[in-house]
């Protein structure tokens, strides 16, 4: 978990790709961080108690990291009511990199018939708030620097500055990272997770958690299944064992096949 991986959230920064208002300046440093922040301290470090005269560690680490997520927490439920207010349906998008979050959401803004705004998470780099503007949707960047997840505070900034359209749909899509965006609630409606057949069928046996979070997995680039060992019926099986209702989509993004699938889980949300 994060309290314990070194992400610090003091590095974060906000773009708004295409306007002249770009907020790229590091998130201000004072007592009210966002969840996640370490102040630079050895893991562990809980600003109360000497460790070395603790030896069991991993009691204090765990209680920070359930302070942190009950932080977390409560800021996920403002966002919800503050999108709800304006009738908006979010989606956290969560992937390892390269799975084809950005194609999906190219893809999506250009065939959706609802307004689409996007919060973009990366360490580094516009390059994605570039494309799906580029697409034709508003986006904003959030870079987290050494950060290896959103929370709930950086989705809370992007909105404000984002001011997504009343009616229509968010996508944030996180950090590529299958651990740690499993376990931050950003106060979206919906997780779904998407994997490709390039990356190997035992996902959901490797990162449990963020499998049995997950509303919808969306499995892409099924086009290149005659050429590459995936067992797409060890995989649904697996991941249901995680989550017996999870939904399991496999679509190929790049040829547009089940992509109509897509768009009608969409329209349901």
């Amino acid at each position: 978990m994060c309290a314990t991986c070194g992400c610090r959230a003091d590095e974060v920064r906000l773009t708004s790709v295409g306007t002249s208002d770009a907020a790229g300046q590091p998130a201000d440093h004072h007592d009210d961080h966002a969840p996640g922040h370490t102040h630079g301290h050895a893991p562990g470090h809980t600003h109360t108690h000497d460790t070395h005269d603790h030896p069991d560690l991993r009691t204090h680490t765990i209680q920070l990291e359930q302070r942190i997520l009950a932080k977390n927490d409560q800021l996920a439920e403002d966002n919800r009511r503050w999108l709800a207010g304006r009738d908006i349906r979010a989606v956290n998008l969560m992937s390892s990199p390269g799975a084809g979050k950005t194609s999906l959401l190219e893809r999506t803004i250009r065939e959706s018939d609802r307004t689409v705004s996007v919060v973009e998470g990366d360490q580094e780099t516009v390059f994605d708030a570039e494309r799906i503007r580029a697409a034709g949707a508003r986006a904003v960047q959030v870079n987290t620097g050494t950060g290896c997840h959103l929370d709930a505070t950086m989705v809370h900034r992007a909105l404000e500055q984002l001011q997504p359209e009343t009616g229509g749909l968010v996508f944030i899509e996180n950090v590529g990272n299958l651990v740690c965006p499993a376990l931050f609630d950003l106060g979206e409606h919906r997780k779904v997770v998407v994997i490709s057949v390039t990356e190997g069928d035992d996902k959901p046996l490797k990162y449990p958690h963020m499998f049995a979070a997950a509303d919808l997995v969306v499995v892409n680039k099924i086009d290149l299944l005659p050429y590459v060992d995936f067992d797409l019926a060890r995989m649904s099986d697996d991941a249901r064992k995680l989550h017996r209702n999870l939904t399991i989509l496999p679509i190929s993004v790049r040829t547009g096949e089940n992509v109509e699938d897509w768009h009608s889980w969409l329209s349901e949300l």
